[in-house]
């Protein structure tokens, strides 16, 4: 049977562990400290208790009398006694210079030799020590008494036991140890409430977990394609990754800042301040279409937002694409259902014996048709937006609505750069086409007029520019709104499956992202006409570093 391997401590455990270690030996070091000087400052207080009782016994004028009589035991002993019971001394020792006792606690060594050092207080010093004598270890004083004419006559010995300077000693750290078994107690508390907040932050993992974790969200970040963007509460950005600097076209930098400061559309920036999650919503930047997410994040409180980014730009292109090759099938549909409908007319016309009338037949339809092919590529060659006017006309046809392509066309092919790629033209001339289909649907006599050439020279300095007019017979736009027609959401018309006000936003976006212009002003017959001017470059025009623009 396998044992598993015990799982490592948390951090908050280690930190508990580390910081009650450290608190130990704190309050242990500043007891035992305590203790040394304690103990270091009672032995010097009594020091200088001995050498104060000893100086002021040796000054007394009494000792000095009593040592010149026949037997100065009998009066210095009970003196003697009473200093040592009012200066709480163990002992006053008054001697001959030679060392002999006159008076000792202890009556039976008064007579006997003073035990311990007295040769610096024969040369007039007054010294302490501590000696071990008749009454055990203990610090003393030694001074000498001296008569008038500075002769040495005797000498004063006053001591505390060593014991006694102990139990002062203990008494006090019975109290040290009291003062550091609560601040003890405090630290332990006091670490212990933070770890446990700070086990709450890191979710009990340990510092091996934490680093694989951030290891991991290091590698996450700048491996995924898709942009990743954290709010913090205040709505600042806390990070974002290689593909959200991409996709909003900020630097790096912007760490810190404001969502509001980032440059951003507004309804992008509505998106990102918004209180409420936003799941798949369409915004457009200067030059992408993109899908995003927001998702709160909470733990009580407000804490800030997770936002994801998704490039849908291409996606859009092929969808709008995938649109007109949509509408050119329903358009040779419709073609092939009215070219079935004009065969049997023909062939029944054969089966009647009118061979003439079905001949003319025929030959006046392949005319029209053959006229407004021949209409379309006089007036704009180029085979792309030729391709694309001729599925549209059709598709206006069925909706009751005539597309025309005014006389001022003039647009040969090959005339247009590679700077001006075909995915571009498509989205901005159909979708401006169908918008005003959708305008022109319904009113009388509908028609939307479209109007494309080139003004100035494309070989020359300046490069000249494309013109993209169309126009409709519809209700027009307000004034009010001229600005806001062009925004991602905006529309006037009932809101369809797949959502409106996205048509004109792709427009806007293929013109700027090719620096050109945009406007929309009342057509002459009523309705609105929609301008776009395209720059003819021979380059593409480069995408800049940072900000709303590439």
């Amino acid at each position: 049977m396998r044992i598993p391997a015990p799982r490592p401590r948390s951090l908050a455990g280690q930190l508990f562990a580390m910081q009650a270690v450290l608190i130990a030996v704190l309050v242990a070091g500043y007891a035992l400290f305590t203790y040394v000087s304690d103990r270091g400052q009672a032995e010097e207080a009594a020091r200088r208790q001995a050498t104060a009782v000893a100086r002021s016994v040796a000054d007394s004028p009494s000792v000095r009398e009593a040592i010149h009589t026949p037997d100065p035991t009998a009066e210095l002993q009970p003196y003697a006694m009473r200093i040592m019971h009012d200066t709480e001394v163990d002992f006053v020792t008054i001697m001959t210079p030679d060392g002999i006792r006159w008076t000792h606690p202890d009556v039976n060594e008064i007579g006997r030799h003073f035990r311990g050092n007295t040769a610096r207080a024969l040369k007039g010093e007054t010294f302490t020590e501590t000696y071990t004598g008749t009454l055990g270890p203990s610090v003393r004083a030694v001074t000498p008494v001296e008569d008038d004419d500075e002769r040495i006559i005797g000498l004063v010995s006053a001591g505390i036991k060593v014991e006694a300077i102990s139990k002062r000693v203990s008494d006090q750290v019975t109290a040290l140890i009291a003062v550091a078994a609560g601040a003890l107690a405090l630290g332990a508390v006091g670490t212990y409430v933070i770890n446990a907040r700070l086990r709450r932050h890191t979710h009990g993992m340990n510092a091996a977990e934490l680093s694989r974790m951030h290891d991991y969200h290091q590698a996450a970040l700048h491996a995924v394609r898709e942009g990743l963007l954290m709010l913090d509460g205040q709505y600042r950005v806390a990070l974002i990754n290689d593909g959200g600097r991409e996709l909003l076209g900020v630097s790096e930098e912007v760490v810190g800042c404001s969502v509001a400061d980032l440059g951003l559309p507004a309804p992008l920036t509505g998106a990102l301040l918004a209180s409420e999650p936003r799941v798949d919503e369409v915004h457009l930047t200067a030059n992408r279409v993109l899908v995003v997410n927001t998702s709160p994040v909470s733990g009580g409180e407000r804490r800030g937002t997770v936002v994801t980014l998704r490039d849908v730009t291409e996606l859009q292109s092929l969808m709008g694409e995938l649109d007109s090759e949509r509408g050119f099938t329903q358009a040779l549909r419709s073609q092939a259902h009215e070219a079935a409908n004009r065969l049997h007319t023909v062939v029944s016309l054969i089966e009647l014996g009118r061979a003439d009338e079905a001949a003319d037949f025929a030959t006046a339809e392949l005319e029209l048709a053959q006229a407004l092919t021949d209409q379309v590529v006089a007036a704009v060659s180029e085979p792309v937006l030729a391709a694309l006017l001729l599925g549209k006309t059709a598709q206006a046809n069925e909706r009751g609505v005539e597309l025309v392509v005014s006389e001022d066309s003039d647009l040969d092919d090959g005339l247009l750069p590679e700077s001006l790629p075909a995915r571009d033209l498509v989205t901005i001339l159909g979708n401006l086409i169908d918008n005003a289909v959708d305008a022109a649907q319904g009113s009388v006599r509908a028609r939307v007029t479209v109007t494309a050439y080139t003004d100035g020279d494309a070989e020359g300095p300046g490069g000249g520019e494309l013109v993209l007019r169309v126009s409709d017979t519809g209700s027009g736009v307000d004034p009010a709104h001229a600005d806001q027609v062009f925004e991602r959401g905006f529309s006037t018309k009932p809101a369809g499956p797949g959502g409106r006000g996205l048509g004109l936003a792709l427009v806007r976006q293929a013109v700027h992202h090719h620096e050109g212009t945009l406007s929309v002003t009342e057509a002459e017959g009523g309705g609105a006409e929609f301008v776009v001017r395209l720059p003819l470059r021979t380059t593409v025009p480069a995408a800049p570093v940072s900000g709303g623009e590439r």
